[in-house]
């Protein structure tokens, strides 16, 4: 007979197992992220396994984020580019949706957010405005860069004629990382975690992150945080100084980190999430890559519509317009508060 199960610490080892002989299992549905989103945001966190004679059949990791600012939002997953089911068969991820629909009564939570790389069971509400792009690799990065179009190596050798080093690292380029991201995000109007959180992140997964930072005369310019699992290099977190954009950095970095994917035998580099037809959708396909549909599904608890959390909500429009004119110092310093509350 099937069961769920609500796992702990002593459950991180079957969980992880099980995860590395499904093909659907990602870097976010790992067992750390769990320790991770309780002690970095002090968010519950409700991992549920399906399993049979001991034998697991099926995870959903839960977040619960309660906030002043969305209310009592479960998410599947928060803060990362997605998470979701991953199962052995349709009637194991109903069983995980059950248990799930219940804990989203009984904790009174408006609803639960489940983003995932393909639909499941249920005629569950979706949307899909949301692609992760994605790009094949070779393991000779000279072939990657004969399948560029003309303009797009253009771009790369102007870059590169900009006196710009790239180097790769751990915790060691935390500092500089941190500094750019929080400039950048600035200049996007999107608050910044705590630099803490990455580093919890690094210290939980130090042979599947990485951090790049790209330099020029000494200075850093461009940054990103990588996560590597099973084949595939995870895009999470890039920022570019706004002082430091006509030097085309970001095209730059994404070379570097193209190459050093082909090199280390990776067969996948995931840009990360896109909007649906954004401009960060198109800038990522020039690079080859092809968007992969993810699906935000909803079960509703208090809630009675499917929500709209995201930028293009023209409610959070002015929010962001006047986070851009604060003083990166203070933008810095509120950051973490806010974003801990935005799944």
């Amino acid at each position: 007979m099937t069961e769920i199960v609500y796992c702990t610490d002593s459950d991180a080892n079957r969980w992880d197992e099980f995860l590395a002989a499904r093909p659907d299992s990602s870097f976010y549905h790992l067992f750390g992220w769990k320790e991770l989103n309780e002690r970095c945001f002090g968010h519950p966190c409700y991992y549920l396994a399906a399993q049979e004679s001991g034998d697991v059949l099926g995870v959903l990791p839960l977040v619960y984020v309660k906030s002043r600012l969305f209310g009592k939002i479960m998410c599947s997953l928060p803060f990362v580019n997605y998470g979701g089911l991953c199962c052995r068969d349709p009637e194991v991820e109903e069983l995980l949706l059950a248990e799930a629909r219940r804990l989203v009564e009984q904790l009174g939570a408006a609803y639960l957010e489940v983003r995932g790389t393909k639909k499941v069971a249920g005629n569950l509400l979706t949307s899909e405005h949301k692609v992760s792009m994605v790009l094949p690799l070779d393991p000779d990065p000279e072939v990657m860069w004969a399948g560029f179009k003309t303009k797009q190596r253009t771009e790369i050798r102007r870059a590169e004629r900009n006196e710009l080093m790239v180097e790769s690292g751990s915790g060691e380029l935390l500092d500089p990382f941190y500094a750019v991201l929080a400039a950048g995000w600035r200049g996007h109007g999107t608050p910044i975690y705590r630099k803490d959180y990455f580093a919890a992140i690094l210290a939980a997964f130090p042979e599947q992150t990485r951090i790049f930072v790209v330099r020029h005369h000494g200075e850093p310019v461009a940054a990103a945080f990588n996560g590597s699992y099973r084949g595939s290099v995870e895009g999470m977190w890039l920022g570019i100084d706004p002082r430091y954009r006509r030097l085309n950095a970001n095209t730059f970095l994404y070379w570097e980190m193209i190459k050093d994917a082909c090199l280390n035998s990776m067969q996948l580099f995931h840009f990360g999430r896109s909007s649906v037809e954004s401009g960060g959708e198109f800038f990522k396909k020039k690079w080859n890559a092809h968007p992969r549909q993810l699906y935000w599904q909803y079960i509703l608890g208090t809630a009675r519509s499917m929500p709209r959390l995201n930028v293009d909500n023209p409610k959070y429009r002015l929010a962001i317009k006047l986070w851009r004119r604060m003083p990166l110092p203070l933008t810095t310093a509120l950051g973490p508060r806010i974003a801990r509350s935005i799944p």
